[in-house]
């Protein structure tokens, strides 16, 4: 059996990755075309199906994802490797792919990049805001931001930011309508403007912790986002409550837009931290930025 080669191996690879030729063939800079023969050859040396192809979609086999999972992994190695290799240029440069939630995105990260990338101008950043506990590796990220608590073990993680608690929020003009609310319970009949997150499911469950006790409320209205933004605009508006961190609410509590209610309630727990996998070297690009965001409180 002729055995195949790497730049076989690599199409593969990339395709199965992203479950589209057209979307593989962007990456690697081939046609369509050539990248389906490329696979295919690879298919007849090996005398497997790797690939389950129709109109719409395209997904590994059983024999593709076993290949897939043997082989990615050392490609994933191999250009972490070279990335690595800008140090020998003695400065970094790369590419940093790194997924994060809105949340950590907008408070952690971009204020990160504005003192990080006008000293590194050969580093190119792409963040990606997903709030699903994707696979890092096999979705191609060099890095992801979570909560402490939702960070696998097997990963390397890094504090980036400091305790965080939420807040429930609503606007003056809400409370005086509506009244406010004096126990977690009562929230079940107050108009909460609710979160759909794909890593919960269903609509995300508001968490309060009193002396130990813990109290998850899923709190329903008229409203339901999987937006930050959205769902402050819509307390300021006076649309409902808001379940959201505290330090977004801050600044308008302070001018008075919003008043905020439970704060027993909203205990402090651990804040977000980067991670990366434990079996792979850090480019030098991805190590510089790491020292930016490491927490020194």
């Amino acid at each position: 059996m002729a055995q195949p080669n790497w730049n076989d191996l690599a199409a593969f690879a990339m395709v199965a990755r992203e479950r589209s030729f057209t979307k593989a063939g962007a990456k690697l800079g081939v046609s369509q075309s050539a990248l389906s023969q490329t696979v295919k050859g690879l298919e007849e040396r090996l005398k497997l199906r790797l690939l389950t192809r129709t109109t719409r979609s395209v997904a590994p086999t059983e024999a593709g994802i076993r290949l897939l999972e043997t082989v990615g992994p050392r490609f994933e190695e191999i250009e972490a490797e070279i990335a690595a290799l800008g140090e020998l240029r003695g400065k970094a440069a790369g590419t940093i792919r790194i997924t994060a939630g809105e949340h950590p995105a907008i408070s952690i990260l971009q204020p990160a990049l504005r003192r990080f990338l006008p000293d590194h101008p050969d580093i190119k950043v792409e963040i990606i805001v997903d709030y699903g506990l994707v696979d890092i590796v096999a979705a191609g990220y060099d890095a992801g931001v979570r909560l402490g608590e939702q960070v696998a073990k097997d990963m390397v993680a890094v504090r980036i930011g400091p305790e965080m608690r939420m807040a429930i929020v609503g606007s003056p003009t809400y409370f005086e309508r509506y009244g406010v609310p004096r126990t977690p319970q009562d929230l079940t009949s107050h108009n909460c403007i609710a979160s759909r997150l794909p890593t919960y499911g269903g609509l995300f469950a508001w968490r309060l912790e009193k002396d130990g006790h813990e109290v998850k409320v899923r709190g329903e209205g008229q409203l339901v986002f999987n937006s930050l933004a959205m769902r402050l605009n819509s307390a300021l508006d006076g649309l409902g409550l808001a379940y959201m961190p505290e330090d977004q609410a801050i600044p308008h509590m302070q001018q008075g837009r919003l008043v905020s209610v439970l704060d027993d309630w909203c205990a402090p727990f651990p804040g977000y931290h980067l991670y990366y996998p434990s079996r792979r070297h850090s480019s030098s690009a991805l190590s510089v930025l790491i020292d930016v965001l490491r927490y020194r409180g």
